[in-house]
This record gives C-alpha cells, sequence and structure tokens, in this order.
C-alpha cells in the first residue's frame, strides 16, 4: 500500500484479516481482487484489535464522515446507531473529531449534515459540560475546525486558526494555495469538455470541484474518475503540486480538489487537543 498514511496504533494485521475474511471470504474469491473497502476494513480492524489486545490508554478518536457515520452525501441524523455509541467514548472522557472532506466557511452546513449527534450531545444528561467540549469538526479536509458549544445556534463555534493549524500549513501562501485551484479548475474544466459532462465549477476558498448542472443528474463512477486522475496528474506535473499538499477526489456525484488532506486532518485534531500527549489516537474511516 504505497500511499497508506501515518497510523497511531499498533496494526494487529494477520487476526484482522482472518476477521475480516470470515465475513467478506475475500480468499475464496478466484476473480474479484481485494477492494478498497476490503483493506480499509482489515485496517480499522486492526487498529481496534490492537487497542482492545494490547491496550494502551486512547486519548482521541477520529471519525471521517460519508461512507463512514452516514450514507454518501446524506447526513447524520437521529437514529442513525453510531450516535449512542460515540457519546458513549465521550462519557469515557475521549475526545472526538470528525474529519470530513465536506468544506463550509460557516457552521450552517456542518449543523444541517451532524444535526442528530450534535443535538443528541447538548440533550445529553450523562455527559458533563467538558466532555462535551471534546467534540470538534474538521472540515475540508484539513482546512476549518468547529468546536462543539452549546450556546450557538448551531452549536458550533469556529476555532482561531493558531489553535490547530500545523507549523508546516503556515508555510503554505494564500498566493501558492490560489495558484495550485487555478491549476485544478482548468484540468476539471477539460475533463468536463472532454467527457462532456452537464457539470459546472465550483470553487471555494480552499477547494475546487465539479457539481451536476442538473438536478438528480447522476454521473458515471468512471467519468468521475478519470476527472481525478486527469486533474491529479496535472496538479502532480505542477510545480507547486509538488510543493502544496492537495487531495483530490470522487466524491460519489461530484469531483473536488482540496489543500491539505485528511492526515494533516488527524494531526490538526491532535494539536488542538495538546498532541493527546501519552494516548494513542485511532482514525476510523477514510484513507489518512
Amino acid at each position: 500500500m504505497p500511499s497508506v498514511g501515518t497510523f497511531f496504533t499498533p496494526l494487529l494485521l494477520e487476526k484482522a484479516f482472518v476477521a475480516q475474511d470470515a465475513r467478506r471470504s475475500i480468499s475464496n474469491r478466484r476473480f474479484v481482487a481485494p477492494s478498497f473497502n476490503d483493506i480499509r476494513l482489515i485496517l480499522n480492524t486492526a487498529q481496534i484489535m490492537s487497542l482492545t489486545t494490547l491496550g494502551g490508554p486512547l486519548k482521541l478518536v477520529t471519525f471521517d464522515g460519508d461512507v463512514t457515520l452516514y450514507d454518501d452525501g446524506q447526513c447524520l441524523v437521529p437514529a442513525n446507531p453510531v450516535i449512542p455509541q460515540i457519546l458513549q467514548l465521550m462519557q469515557k472522557g475521549l475526545c472526538i473529531g470528525i474529519v470530513t472532506a465536506a468544506g463550509y466557511t460557516d457552521s450552517v452546513k456542518y449543523m444541517e449534515r451532524l444535526h442528530g449527534l450534535l443535538d443528541a450531545i447538548k440533550d445529553s444528561k450523562d455527559l458533563t459540560e467538558d466532555q462535551k467540549s471534546n467534540l470538534i469538526i474538521l472540515g475540508g479536509e484539513s482546512s476549518y475546525l468547529y468546536k462543539f458549544c452549546p450556546t450557538s445556534p448551531t452549536l458550533l463555534i469556529a476555532e482561531p486558526r493558531e489553535n490547530w493549524e500545523l507549523d508546516e500549513m503556515r508555510t503554505w501562501s494564500e498566493t501558492d494555495v490560489q495558484r495550485l485551484l487555478d491549476i485544478a479548475e482548468t484540468a476539471l474544466r477539460e475533463s468536463i469538455s472532454t467527457m462532456k459532462l452537464k457539470a459546472s465549477i465550483l470553487r471555494k476558498e480552499r477547494a475546487v470541484g465539479i457539481i451536476p448542472t442538473i438536478p438528480g443528474i447522476r454521473f458515471e463512477r468512471e467519468q468521475l474518475e478519470e476527472a481525478v486522475l486527469a486533474t491529479q496528474k496535472t496538479l502532480e506535473l505542477s510545480d507547486i503540486g509538488r510543493k502544496l499538499p492537495f487531495c483530490a477526489f470522487n466524491g460519489g456525484n461530484d469531483v473536488f480538489v482540496d489543500i491539505g488532506d485528511k492526515r494533516f486532518g488527524v494531526l490538526c485534531c491532535q494539536r488542538f487537543f495538546g498532541n493527546v500527549t501519552g494516548g494513542q489516537t485511532l482514525h476510523i474511516g477514510g484513507e489518512c
């Protein structure tokens, strides 16, 4: 796995493979190779097994959003069974970070996407005020951090970048950021034209992507993957793409390029919580 990032726990990979193989029949398949989902589940299982088997203090648990806490493009609704599980973790004093590609410059959109969890934390009689403050949302891969706040209308407040931004990220100039997004936008426009997509460009503060122009229209997975790979290759061949970290990804029915990636997002969560000194971090979900 040449692109795998940093893990913050030991990995019991053999035991995890045996467990997932029993559920997913990976070794019995003759024609379908191990998939991204197979590998992601094995790695997640290996981390959890290491914590329950080898012990060691767990201080921070981070989750991906789409396809981990809720279905792609959906919301974390009150009936979602993951909510009481997260509350139990918080009752034990663990810090929780939701690291999502969804990048919004205000907290309203995050409230809409995560309202089930936020309302449950607000209404909980079992969590102390200190425990409630241990939830953060890290959006845009690693671009925006919001902390739970019971007095805010959205139950979230933005945290100043100096409270969580990594030293390396402070060297990323705004000029370089916009230059990378300019190149990405040009590449995405070429993909729209080449594949005749009914799509438009959406430019954000620290991201750029293509979205459907007609409500309800669905792009083919192959079209989205082509746009991702073409844009990624263009950026990798540029001088700014070799200088500035970025993430190009298929969002299910859109394609986006973000500044930074989830690896930085998890590290930002660690920094915000004081580098969770003496404890381990468990990340569940998307690649980082």
